[in-house]
């Protein structure tokens, strides 16, 4: 498959943003994670202390699993350097704070959910950086194109904390000193986030549409199989570790839901000149919301159906 887009080397190399764009795309994500952390609280992180199997095994399929798979398929595939690093890169990142959202929406365990989003936000800082770094040079075909790009793997975990843990820090201590603002406000924080997240990947497509629309068929095809993929690993390995439904559902969000805006971030930031890898984690941006949101309403359509039937049933009797 490395000649799967023989036009994007010569047609995409300048995906550009402003300082200015940079910093408020940074800004966003630190606004999200802020947003999401309103409603932590210490006992969240207790409560996985206490009972860590589901986290333990989310962030197992999570930060080994879906890298180590999306490396070795990618070299099997014979995937173009470009396109594989942009698929490593988003396997390295953390879960998305909309699978919370979308783990509520699907009847599952919140605080499962919730607590996996803080802990592999703040895992991210040193296992994001590594991960692409080992993963990427794993593989044979994108190990030359990682040299070439040079990973500067402190500011990149520079760049992590600042729009991650920080605002998660913040996000926590205002929520528990003002739980009702906390309370009010956090819906709001997530759309006014994904609205202007989504403005950003449109607005970085509006300048590269005929190159988008050029290679949006091999792409998207190469992303709705991935994201797939791990919403797969997800399950598989809660069912493996025996996991209740709600924990279950859960993890399984918690994997299929990475959080693409980081990848976006760190490409801008630091590889702007990496086309493909841009293009890869904006499409990831938008069609893990489609299949998370497909899928939560699919779990909340099932429960609802067997309840109608269980009651119906007992109405019977």
């Amino acid at each position: 498959m490395n000649n799967l887009n023989p036009a994007l080397s010569v047609s995409i190399d300048s995906f550009q943003m402003s300082p200015a764009a940079l910093i408020a795309l940074n800004a966003v994500l630190a606004f999200m994670m802020f947003g999401v952390s309103l409603g932590l609280r210490t006992a969240d992180f207790r409560r996985v202390l206490s009972r860590p199997v589901a986290p333990v095994t989310g962030m197992v399929a999570q930060f080994l699993l879906l890298p180590a798979i999306t490396c070795f398929g990618t070299w099997a595939l014979d995937i173009s350097p470009g396109l594989a690093l942009g698929m490593i890169l988003v396997a390295c990142c953390p879960g998305g704070t909309f699978s919370n959202v979308m783990t509520w929406i699907g009847r599952a365990n919140v605080a499962t959910s919730v607590s996996m989003t803080a802990i592999s936000s703040l895992a991210a800082v040193v296992l994001t950086p590594l991960n692409f770094a080992l993963y990427g040079s794993l593989n044979p075909n994108t190990r030359e194109a990682l040299q070439a790009i040079h990973l500067p793997a402190e500011n990149m975990v520079l760049m992590v904390v600042l729009v991650l843990a920080l605002p998660m820090a913040l996000g926590m201590l205002v929520g528990g000193r003002f739980p009702r603002f906390a309370e009010r406000s956090e819906r709001h924080f997530r759309t006014a986030s994904l609205f202007v997240f989504l403005l950003f990947v449109v607005i970085s497509f509006s300048k590269h549409w005929q190159t988008a629309l050029q290679i949006a068929g091999s792409v998207l095809v190469l992303v709705i199989a991935h994201n797939a993929i791990a919403f797969m690993i997800g399950d598989l390995a809660s069912r493996g570790a025996r996991l209740p439904q709600g924990d279950r559902r859960a993890v399984t969000m918690e994997v299929g839901i990475q959080n693409s805006g980081l990848a976006l971030a760190i490409l801008f930031t630091f590889y702007p000149g990496s086309g493909e890898m841009l293009v890869v984690a904006g499409f990831w941006g938008v069609w893990h919301l489609v299949s998370g949101l497909s899928l939560a309403g699919y779990w909340n359509y099932s429960d609802r159906r067997i309840a109608g039937a269980n009651a119906q049933a007992a109405d019977s009797i």
